[in-house]
């Protein structure tokens, strides 16, 4: 708490600092009020403002201003945009620096709307460096706050440009923006390397430190030479500790590595699964030792063998009550450990990852899609019981993050209630009785065909394989000629290599997300899937997708420091691209294909992280001004 406070004294001291409006000076006639004023400030803020409004002048703007600071220190967001208000009332004051104080309030307080609003209204008065550099940094710092990095790096690099360009400073702006840089991937880098000098220098710094990352020699050499290349950069503020840290970051040296997973019990199978994947990873690495330990064992049981083995590292386990009991027992606190499931506490070690085959990872890939693709009312097909409701409750709480629309949903609770539920959604029972209405009217036959609802946009499915092959002839039926065809989506639940063998044919047109491993046209190592399919021809789905999320623990390893450090660096997986969030959840970004003419074809599909709702007003606001 004291490390935040002090890092927002400094940053609003340079705020202040940018003021080109002088405060009140100390003359004869206000001297004793000046002296009042000093004494006042050893008290807290809410009693200087209120004095403030009690007083005139150069008095009370005085008051005003060390009622201000106070506000600051004390982290007292909803008084420091009081004040600041009380200061917008007086012409004397900085009125864009004074209306720069009150954004930074609102953005503190998580009013984004408002603070956007705000930055958004000075466009057009930005004429001092001082104020346009501020106003770049607060705009950046509201929309990576938002997980925007890309969006923010516009303003950050504009805001390093012009502070550069007149020796400003702006005390966390260097910090900042490399922490956001490195947000980015290498592709995303690569398309911010131009324009400025001072953006170039940024961008060829993240990107060494991506190539040489845990190459201590090659990166000392690459930072040597950005250094002469760019003599004076604002970065040089930010290599002395953190190439230290880049350059310690050297793949890790695992000599005996300890692999939990259920060996007995009701979910012996599902780990038969995983130890098959981490046996054929470790053909490709130089780790000597690898023991395998029932995760089913006592807390106790497994502590003592952990102290007798004293792994480098552990893999697992894959329960999540194995997790939990684990955790309550810190039998794996002081191991740096890759466990195969998601956790819902608190990480107890920096060296702590958390590795699931997440299904809201692939219902976000499809939300931002479809919002990239333009889609404005979406429906969701998916079954009533606690998974389908859980994945619908995280599409809607996202989509209302970006959309003022509500996505249509439909729960059926098996087989026969699918076709009510797809009739009801799309209206299609209401056409019916328009018709049957007309036809009663004339005595001779009346030629009819049922219409949809036309607002419906995109569909997507939450089903399994069989489901979903019940629910896609629905749709073909069910929606109007009239109409242009809907979009049908699906999660990687639709799709199954052992119905895929001999039933494509009902699915065709769908698009959906799946790990690479279990797509054909999509696997790099061909050898590596013949060589699965020769040992285990019949394997369940469940066992395939178990097998290659362990081949990517153990293949992962390696990069595992320098994943975790620089959240924009990719690993290329059997189950996706892989990538680290800075509490170590790792995220994967799956694949696209379609079932196409009986057969699956790899598509690519745009996807990009969209702008939350008062973000896009904030924006169109600017864009009109």
């Amino acid at each position: 708490m004291r490390l935040k406070l002090v890092s927002l004294l400094i940053i609003l001291s340079g705020l202040s600092a940018c003021s080109t409006t002088e405060k009140p000076t100390k003359t004869s006639e206000n001297l004793s009020s000046a002296n009042s004023a000093s004494q006042i400030q050893a008290t807290d803020a809410q009693s200087m403002y209120q004095i403030a409004l009690n007083r005139q002048g150069a008095d009370k703007i005085q008051l005003l201003y060390s009622a201000r600071d106070a506000a600051i220190a004390e982290q007292q967001w909803p008084l420091l945009e009081q004040i600041s208000t009380e200061l917008e009332r007086t012409p004397s004051v900085d009125q864009v620096q004074n209306k720069l104080y009150i954004a930074f309030a609102q953005m503190q307080q998580n009013k984004n709307p408002l603070a956007l609003e705000m930055l958004a209204s000075l466009d057009n008065q930005l004429t001092q460096p001082e104020h346009f550099a501020w106003h770049q940094y607060l705009t950046a710092s509201v929309y990576a706050s938002q997980n925007l990095p890309k969006e923010a790096m516009t303003y950050f690099f504009r805001a390093s440009e012009t502070a550069s360009k007149n020796n400003l400073t702006i005390p966390q702006l260097n910090k900042d923006l490399w922490q956001n840089l490195q947000q980015l991937s290498s592709y995303a880098l690569e398309r911010f390397n131009r324009g400025s000098v001072i953006q170039q220098g940024w961008v060829n710094l993240a990107l060494y430190h991506q190539v040489y990352l845990g190459a201590p020699v090659e990166l000392d050499q690459a930072i040597n030479n950005w250094q002469r290349r760019y003599p004076g950069h604002p970065a040089i503020a930010v290599l002395p500790k953190k190439d230290a840290e880049l350059i310690a970051a050297e793949p890790l040296n695992i000599e005996r590595l300890v692999v939990l997973l259920p060996q007995s019990g009701a979910n012996e199978r599902l780990g038969d699964a995983l130890k098959a994947g981490v046996l054929a990873a470790l053909d490709s690495t130089s780790i000597a030792e690898t023991i395998f330990i029932d995760e089913m064992l006592s807390s106790a049981e497994l502590s003592a063998k952990l102290l007798e083995i004293n792994p480098d590292f552990i893999i697992g386990p894959l329960l999540k009550t194995s997790i939990d009991k684990l955790v309550a027992s810190k039998a794996l606190q002081d191991y740096p450990v890759l466990h195969l499931n998601t956790f819902d506490g608190e990480r107890q070690s920096p060296q702590h990852y958390f590795f699931a085959l997440n299904p809201e990872h692939e219902v976000q890939q499809a939300l931002e899609h479809f919002l990239t693709a333009g889609y404005q009312k979406p429906m969701l097909l998916a079954p009533n019981n606690s998974s389908g409701q859980r994945l619908v409750d995280f599409f809607n709480r996202q989509w209302q993050r970006y959309s003022e629309t509500t996505p249509e949903v439909g729960l059926y609770n098996d087989k026969k209630d699918m076709p009510t539920t797809i009739v009801n959604l799309l209206e299609v029972d209401k056409s019916k009785e328009r018709i049957a209405t007309v036809k009663s009217l004339f005595r001779q036959e009346v030629e009819s065909e049922t219409r949809s609802r036309r607002d419906i946009d995109v569909i997507y499915i939450l089903g399994d394989a069989i489901e979903t092959r019940l629910i896609k002839p629905y749709l073909d039926v069910n929606v109007s000629t009239f109409a242009d065809r809907i979009p049908l989506y699906a999660s990687s639940k639709s799709h199954s290599k052992q119905i895929d063998s001999t039933d494509k044919g009902d699915l065709d047109g769908l698009y959906f997300t799946e790990l690479p491993w279990m797509l054909s046209g999509q696997i790099k190592d061909h050898a590596l899937r013949q060589q699965y399919n020769s040992l285990w021809p019949e394997q369940a789905d469940i066992s395939q997708r178990l097998f290659a999320m362990a081949y990517d623990s153990v293949a992962m390893l390696s990069n595992i420091t320098q994943l975790s450090m620089l959240p924009g660096k990719r690993f290329n997986g059997l189950t996706g691209q892989l990538s680290i969030t800075s509490d170590g959840q790792i995220n994967r970004q799956l694949n696209w294909a379609q079932y196409k003419n009986r057969q699956i074809q790899a598509v690519q599909l745009a996807t990009s992280a969209p702008l939350p709702l008062f973000m896009q007003s904030a924006t169109s606001l600017s864009h009109s001004e």
